[in-house]
């Protein structure tokens, strides 16, 4: 197409609008006049709820609103949505395959659980991987070599969730005692980790996160 008006010319024979930009650059971005009001318009922009992207396309489009995380681009996503009324059972089942063809996709039928999700799954893969670091830091301040330290701690959080995955069945917390002998070393470990101040800090993390999102869509 030789301009934006030539591509945007052809918009009614689309399936979908995906709006992939960052929410900072939401307001200057201007919506073309010839869209129709019958394509179903896909958001994946953090914190912009479906009030502010359905204003911006004049309250006629069907909205949906999505939340993936980056593991999406190796098929290992996790992915939550939620839709205005004018999303139709078509328009969500193209979404459906769009969005399962990267991970695992669930929907909420309560946008408010959106901020919450934007700060578990969305902002999570951060968390773990900040877990790797730490555990390979803790391993050499045991005595390892920082290679050695940091290829145990990948590969163990790596084993550990296509454990849970593979034995999905299963609750985490039998996987977790299924590892811990009685008074052995990860029952010492967890006497640790169990103290309470982990999960403190995990629910101040998402509260900030989900808090910070709920900022964004003010």
């Amino acid at each position: 197409f030789k301009n934006n008006n030539d591509y945007f010319n052809h918009a009614r024979d689309w399936d979908i609008f995906v709006l992939a930009i960052k929410p900072q650059t939401f307001d200057e971005f201007i919506i073309p006049s010839n869209l129709p009001e019958s394509l179903p318009v896909l958001s994946i922009m953090a914190g912009k709820t479906l009030a502010d992207i359905s204003l911006k396309f004049n309250g006629q489009n069907p909205v949906i609103r999505a939340m993936p995380n980056t593991p999406a681009s190796i098929g290992m996503g996790m992915t939550v949505a939620v839709s205005n009324t004018r999303a139709t059972a078509t328009h969500k089942s193209t979404v459906d395959d769009l969005m399962s063809a990267m991970g695992k996709f669930l929907w909420t039928k309560s946008e408010d659980d959106m901020n919450a999700v934007t700060a578990l799954s969305g902002s999570g893969p951060a968390y773990v991987f900040y877990m790797i670091e730490a555990m390979a830091s803790a391993g050499m301040a045991a005595g390892l070599d920082a290679d050695f330290a940091l290829t145990l701690a990948r590969q163990t959080v790596i084993g550990a969730a296509g454990l849970a995955q593979s034995d999905a069945q299963t609750p985490v917390k039998i996987l977790r005692e299924n590892v811990t002998s009685p008074n052995g070393t990860t029952a010492a470990a967890l006497s640790i980790l169990m103290d309470g101040r982990f999960e403190n800090l995990m629910i101040e993390t998402i509260s900030k996160a989900a808090a910070r999102s709920k900022e964004l869509s003010a």
